[in-house]
């Protein structure tokens, strides 16, 4: 059995692919962070990640996005880990926001 791994993309390649409707963008920072600046998406913090599942359960693909990639990184992994999603697309948002400036 093969291990499910999310796959690195940039800001703009985010960007681009969180237009599809099939798709949703996280944003894991703390709510105070999201309120201040964001990309869009919705904002799930990364300590609620498993317990709001179910607010991205029903996309086909899940961009991952926080300030410089290491809380993204972690809730790809995690979102790598749910057995039910191996057929969803899954993406880490390299260098996170801070990349944008």
């Amino acid at each position: 059995m093969s291990k499910k791994t999310y796959s690195d993309i940039d800001l703009p390649q985010a960007l681009a692919l969180s237009q599809r409707p099939d798709t949703v963008l996280v944003d894991v920072r703390e709510s105070w962070e999201f309120e201040e600046f964001n990309e869009g998406g919705i904002n799930i913090p990364l300590a609620e990640i498993r317990e709001k599942r179910p607010l991205v359960a029903p996309y086909q693909t899940i961009v991952v996005i926080c300030t410089n990639g290491v809380r993204s990184k972690v809730a790809a992994m995690d979102y790598c880990r749910v057995p039910e999603w191996a057929d969803k697309q899954i993406y880490h948002v390299r260098g996170g926001i801070i990349e944008s400036e």
